[in-house]
């Protein structure tokens, strides 16, 4: 999991922040997102740097063609998907998020869902793991566009909060002992949210599943919704790890 805010360098910079990158470091938490009100929401940071679990598992068999894991975080499910022999790029904004993914063994660059990409328009399956459909706060912008990445026949695998919730909020993140990161916007919903959005973004839900106390749907582009492909982006310095997705 990580987050981009209003604008990839407003997100990046909140990932950056101590707390995250210590976690990431250790393996360990505790660690939250702070809302606006003062609640914390809990990340399971323990897990993340885990190895993928039977929950995962259920995701990542659905997959097909070439995979792109939108907010990767350490890297757990790019590299099952490798084990599975699946092409698969993760992208992050956060530099130790890249850096352990890449350790592992996977393919990753740093990169905001909304910079320019490899394959645009190409990739079978998009990945919006551990609360990643709630990136930069805006459900319906993060769909639209991924419009824009899937290719006409991909799918969008999305794991969505396990209540009927659609809130938009503002969050830093929060070890719990006093270190904040900087604040930006971020999303939960759930699944009946998830269709709506989805929806008017041109993708039809073509299934649903709960296992672990987890839920996930699968995306579908809507049948007269064209792809949008472009050329291949450029891959920086910062993101060499990745570069044989050029």
């Amino acid at each position: 999991m990580t987050a981009d805010g209003a604008g990839p360098a407003r997100g990046a910079a909140a990932w950056h922040a101590d707390p995250y990158t210590d976690a990431l470091r250790t393996g360990r938490g505790p660690l939250f997102l702070r809302r606006h009100d003062g609640r914390l929401l809990p990340l399971e940071i323990e897990r993340w740097c885990a190895a993928a679990d039977h929950a995962d598992l259920t995701a990542l068999k659905r997959c097909r063609g070439a995979v792109l894991d939108i907010g990767c975080g350490p890297g757990r499910l790019v590299t099952a998907l490798a084990e599975l022999g699946s092409p698969v790029l993760g992208i992050d904004v956060s530099p130790a998020a890249v850096a352990r993914t890449v350790r592992a063994g996977g393919s990753a660059l740093r990169r905001s869902v909304f910079d320019r990409l490899p394959r645009e328009g190409s990739w079978g399956t998009a990945l919006l793991i551990d609360g990643n459909i709630g990136i930069g706060g805006d459900p319906s912008a993060l769909l639209n566009r991924l419009t824009r990445l899937v290719g006409r026949d991909g799918t969008v695998l999305a794991e969505t909060a396990p209540l009927d919730i659609d809130e938009r909020v503002l969050v830093r993140v929060d070890d719990g002992r006093g270190a904040l990161g900087s604040v930006f916007p971020w999303a939960r919903i759930g699944a009946a949210a998830l269709r709506r959005h989805a929806e008017a973004a041109g993708w039809t839900r073509t299934e649903q599943w709960t296992v672990s106390g987890r839920s996930f749907v699968t995306l579908r582009r809507a049948a007269d919704e064209p792809s949008v492909a472009s050329a291949g982006a450029h891959v920086s310095a910062a993101g060499a790890a990745g570069a044989g997705w050029q």
